[in-house]
């Protein structure tokens, strides 16, 4: 990938876009559909390859999911792809009607999501997201983490038979260290870190700050797991009751403190495994300010995890 390379950083929709025109190289089935957002979803390149495999539906996102759902209806595979914050608000009903009650095979990408647009503020961020469609039956939910896991998500979302949300976003993220062999599965969380004094799960761009915030801990004499949880929903029930088992669990995510990923996770404790919790996220309507800001100022940092999870240790049931 190109395109912060040299910093060891990278923008996820490079690998979205790279895996999609692989895969439509080797499937005739695969076909993509935008909102007029060719150039934000990096797809200039399939449509010049795949001129007949790109549709432009305008902005017009219900239409977008809609003409999505019939192609899948004709036995299509389409990546519908547009800004996450207007894909889902917008085509809410066609979301849960045409894709997830039809169980239409889907595959819904939503692109330069959390507050990649931050200066343009609460209208074009996209937090509310998965607190939204994971409430939506039969809808898998996927928020990668790095270049590796959009990729592995985009092959993993076009052999699965149903309908798919992947998050992806346009914020920088390094790649991970992984051991060899390492494999994607939805519905599958993985370990990145071991620790028994406190669990820190995590997905998305909020992932290598948490490493780097158990790293941090780790100099103060505290292990902390760190959870990489792509898979929303469903949920991995296991690897959070493990979790669980450390007593302390803190969440973070690029996208609301309630509802989310940390909603998930404290549902299911609370009825099997009750455990204290901190869930980090934004609390709802965000000020104007760059996507980094916004993430500085609502905790969103290694620094913010590592002193929830101070916080959190220190009222942790002995």
């Amino acid at each position: 990938m190109k395109d912060v390379a040299a910093t060891g950083m990278f923008d996820c929709r490079d690998a979205y876009v790279r895996t999609v025109e692989e895969l439509a190289a080797n499937d005739d089935r695969i076909v993509t559909v935008v909102n007029d957002s060719v150039g934000s979803s990096k797809l200039g390149k399939f449509r010049e390859r795949f001129p007949d495999r790109l549709i432009n539906v305008g902005i017009a996102e219900q239409n977008m999911v809609g003409v999505g759902a019939g192609l899948a209806n004709g036995g299509k595979i389409p990546f519908v792809s547009g800004a996450g914050c207007f894909l889902t608000a917008r085509a809410m009903e066609q979301v849960k009607v045409d894709c997830a009650y039809s169980q239409q095979n889907v595959k819904l990408c939503g692109i330069s999501s959390g507050v990649a647009y931050g200066e343009l503020g609460a209208t074009h961020h996209s937090i509310e997201d998965v607190a939204w469609l994971r409430a939506i039956d039969k809808l898998t939910v996927i928020v990668p983490a790095d270049p590796w896991e959009t990729a592995e998500a985009i092959k993993a979302a076009a052999a699965h038979d149903g309908p798919v949300y992947i998050k992806i976003s346009r914020m920088p993220v390094p790649q991970l260290e992984r051991p060899a062999g390492a494999a994607f599965a939805i519905g599958k969380g993985e370990v990145l870190r071991e620790g028994g004094d406190i669990a820190i799960v995590s997905n998305g761009t909020l992932v290598h700050r948490a490493l780097a915030a158990a790293e941090t801990l780790a100099a103060e004499g505290i292990a902390a797991r760190v959870i990489n949880l792509a898979t929303v929903s469903p949920l991995d029930t296991d690897i959070i009751a493990a979790a669980a088992q450390t007593g302390a669990i803190v969440t973070a995510e690029e996208g609301l403190a309630h509802g989310g990923l940390g909603g998930a996770i404290a549902e299911y404790c609370a009825q099997h495994d009750p455990v204290r919790m901190r869930m980090l996220g934004f609390p709802g309507f965000l000020p104007t300010g760059s996507a980094s800001w916004l993430m500085e100022r609502f905790g969103l940092t290694a620094g913010g995890i590592a002193a929830a999870a101070r916080e959190l240790l220190g009222t942790k049931a002995a």
